[in-house]
Parts: structure tokens; C-alpha cells; sequence
């Protein structure tokens, strides 16, 4: 009986964490995200402390782009004018978020999607945890 009662508390918790995400979540995704860590297939998990580079998504009405930017000390941000065209798709009470350039299309499915916290995941079974990027300024 013992057994039991923990497995149901087990799954109880486990389901609970499990974020769904909803149409009014997407528009969180707008702004600036800082990948904090890529969690790879294995398990294994790489820290980024340091990011030279920020992504930046706008949105409207699920449609898009995505550009790498750079933060300057001044609070600016730098760009190479290069961006992704993206759309959010739902498969199946799945969000993902569809990539488009020249070079090719991909996607990735949202795993989690709050004001400061989203986790990305890819076909790779890629893992990329973001952050909100808080702008800083020494002026």
C-alpha cells in the first residue's frame, strides 16, 4: 500500500510540473532571451556564463522573426541585419516554434515558456534553456 501511495504522490508531482503551454503564452516569447545552458541527448549539460550574442523574437499574430544580437555597454544592441522568419505552430497540444531562411527550415518545440524562463528543444533532442536577458547600461 506504501508503494502505491508514493508512485500516485510520484506521478501526481510529475504531471504537475509539466508546463502546458497556451495560445496566450506565446506572446512571451517576444523580447530578448539569453541562453543559459544545452542540455544534450546524453544528459550532459553545457553552461553558458558569458554571451556575446542575444536573441531577440518578435511576434505577431504567431508570425515572425528571430535576429542575434549583441549588447553594448551603452545599452544599445549591435546586428549583422540577418533574421530568421519563424511562425508557431500547434501539433497535437504541442507548440513549436518553425524556422525559415534561405539556407533551410528546421523547428524547434517549446518545452516551457514563461516571463523569464524558455526551454527550446530540437529534433537532436537539443535542450536549450534561455533566460530573460536583463539589458545593463554603464551610462
Amino acid at each position: 500500500m506504501k508503494n502505491t501511495i508514493t508512485l500516485f504522490l510520484s506521478l501526481l508531482l510529475l504531471v504537475s510540473c509539466n508546463q502546458s503551454i497556451t495560445d496566450e503564452d506565446i506572446a512571451k516569447l517576444n523580447g530578448y532571451w539569453e541562453i543559459k545552458k544545452v542540455i544534450l541527448k546524453d544528459g550532459e549539460k553545457k553552461d553558458y556564463k558569458i554571451n556575446e550574442t542575444i536573441d531577440y523574437f518578435q511576434l505577431k499574430d504567431k508570425k515572425g522573426f528571430r535576429q542575434k544580437v549583441m549588447p553594448q555597454l551603452d545599452g544599445t544592441y549591435k546586428t549583422n541585419n540577418l533574421k530568421e522568419e519563424i511562425s508557431i505552430s500547434n501539433e497535437n497540444g504541442s507548440y513549436f516554434v518553425n524556422y525559415s531562411t534561405s539556407y533551410g527550415k528546421w523547428k524547434e518545440e517549446i518545452i516551457e515558456l514563461q516571463d523569464s524562463v524558455l526551454v527550446l528543444k530540437n529534433k537532436d533532442d537539443l535542450e536549450y534553456n534561455y533566460k530573460r536577458y536583463k539589458p545593463f547600461s554603464l551610462k
